[in-house]
């Protein structure tokens, strides 16, 4: 009920920032997604044994963030410049034990945190909110369909070792429903695409976000955890939260943005 309840009171909000705060309310919603996914992803590494600089990598994600929503051309220079202060303020460290898994758990942020946020403000900057929309809409019913398909039908374990609740018969119902969710709202916020590859489109997007929620919990595991936080009650953190969209984000991003999709 509380993870209901959640959900309930989250989706309006967002659904309203994206809405008729565009193009500016996604982008700062991203951002402050962003800061706080952060912080839950350096308490991870923490809690794995991996202390690395808060503010040289957090700089460094946020500007990834930043070059890829609003100027994509200044990405490798923001990419290389994140990397050498991040190795600069490494070396100015004392200890030596353990830093080179710092220095990766670090720079790793600009990937996994940055270039998916990015992407997401970069999509609703400049394909529009029915764009982002779309691709939220398909995660969500996705991973609504995962739990309860896997609560009502799951039997046998997907990734028993990394997450042992999840099941291939849930992760079916999501590929299912994510493929239908995309083909059908699709006709309206995306009819440039045809039927056909819309179906192919959606399933893809929900495999990508099974990925990433796997990997996460991977993270949450190798850390002892088995929430990133409780800030959502019911769900975990944001990064329990957003962890589908992490790894859907960007192949979305490259195929409206640079396959020809805003029609």
């Amino acid at each position: 009920m509380t993870r209901v309840l959640s959900a309930a009171a989250l989706l309006p909000i967002i659904i309203g920032v994206v809405w008729f705060l565009s193009p500016i309310g996604p982008v700062v919603l991203a951002g402050v997604v962003l800061v706080l996914a952060f912080i839950e992803y350096r308490r991870l590494a923490s809690q794995a044994g991996v202390v690395f600089g808060m503010v040289p990598s957090g700089a460094a994600t946020v500007a990834t963030a930043a070059a890829v929503g609003l100027y994509p051309g200044a990405l490798p220079l923001v990419a290389m410049t994140g990397g050498l202060v991040i190795a600069l303020a490494a070396l100015a460290e004392r200890r030596r034990e353990g830093a080179l898994a710092a220095v990766g758990a670090a720079g790793f942020a600009l990937i996994y945190l940055g270039l998916p946020l990015g992407a997401l403000a970069a999509v609703a900057v400049e394909a529009g909110r029915e764009a982002l929309l779309l691709l939220l809409a398909t995660v969500v019913v996705s991973d609504t369909a995962q739990y309860y398909g896997g609560r009502t039908l799951g039997r046998r374990p997907l990734a028993p070792a990394v997450s042992p609740k999840k099941t291939v018969e849930g992760a079916i119902c999501g590929v299912v429903a994510a493929a239908v969710a995309f083909a059908v709202i699709g006709e309206w916020w995306m009819p440039v695409m045809p039927p056909a590859p819309r179906v192919a489109f959606g399933a893809t997007l929900a495999l990508l976000g099974i990925a990433g929620d796997l990997f996460e919990s991977h993270l949450k595991r190798a850390s002892g955890l088995k929430d990133a936080s409780g800030l959502i009650p019911g769900h975990g953190g944001i990064l329990d939260r957003i962890d589908a969209l992490l790894f859907a984000a960007p192949v979305y991003y490259g195929v409206v943005l640079g396959g020809g999709m805003l029609g």
